[in-house]
């Protein structure tokens, strides 16, 4: 295969990502569909996971991978990342976008509640990175690893989300961790912080007056584009961030400031 970096004497440049072989979680919708486009538009070759085949129905006939596994289940990652290098010949690149929020409130939560957020947001985020990290190790040229978390894991959450937010507090901390160890082998761990994000996972779950407190609240006076992400996730896991790791991205239009 090729060498991780890129060439920039064929004209391509440090974020071009032809030839990179990419798992995106998450991508049925939202976030992750547009991590998914923007890589496959930037020369990437894609693998593209959600919970169902009815979830994927927007990647029907594109030139990607598609795989359904729901990511709480136990030993998911594994499926995963095996059918991804048996479909790609390898990853070198993970971004981690697939989450639930089920927004209960405090004295309402339950085991179960709990539970779904940490095998879903946490759980995954741990193992998908082992079992890619692992890929990434035996290949021997580096490799790129992001994991979407969200304002939350700062603010602690509103409108209850405050599962959630643990759960994403926790995505922050290994993230920082698991760059420590990866390191060596020339693999980056980075996160991604959205702040509000014009998705049904928003909109399906906050009334009017909470969605409009909320934006208000931001000093760009807007949630962002689900591209407007993407974006970023295209600059983290290409060549011009290749001395990046264990960095939290705010992309929250001015909602977070640290």
């Amino acid at each position: 295969m090729a060498s991780w970096r890129t060439d920039d004497t064929d004209g391509s440049g440090p974020h071009d990502l032809r030839g990179r072989r990419a798992i995106v979680t998450g991508a049925g919708r939202g976030i992750g569909a547009a991590v998914a486009r923007a890589l496959v538009d930037r020369g990437a070759v894609v693998c593209v996971v959600d919970r169902s085949a009815s979830e994927l129905e927007t990647w029907r006939n594109a030139p990607v991978v598609q795989v359904a596994e729901d990511l709480s289940a136990d030993r998911s990652a594994r499926r995963v990342v095996a059918a991804a290098q048996r479909e790609l010949g390898g990853v070198d690149v993970l971004v981690h976008a697939a989450a639930v929020l089920k927004r209960t409130p405090f004295f309402e939560v339950d085991y179960e509640d709990w539970e779904l957020h940490i095998r879903t947001n946490l759980r995954s985020t741990f193992f998908l990175a082992q079992e890619c990290a692992r890929v990434m190790r035996d290949q021997g040229t580096g490799g790129r690893i992001v994991a979407l978390a969200s304002d939350a894991w700062w603010t602690g959450g509103h409108d209850g989300s405050l599962a959630y937010a643990a759960s994403k507090g926790g995505v922050v901390t290994l993230v920082r961790g698991i760059a420590r160890e990866l390191a060596p082998l020339r693999i980056t761990v980075n996160a991604i912080v959205p702040g509000l994000v014009d998705t049904e996972m928003l909109r399906g779950q906050l009334s009017p007056d909470a969605l409009a407190r909320q934006t208000a609240a931001i000093p760009w006076q807007r949630p962002a584009q689900p591209s407007e992400i993407a974006r970023v996730v295209g600059f983290v896991v290409s060549d011009a961030a290749e001395y990046m790791t264990g960095a939290v991205f705010n992309v929250s239009g001015g909602l977070l400031m640290y």
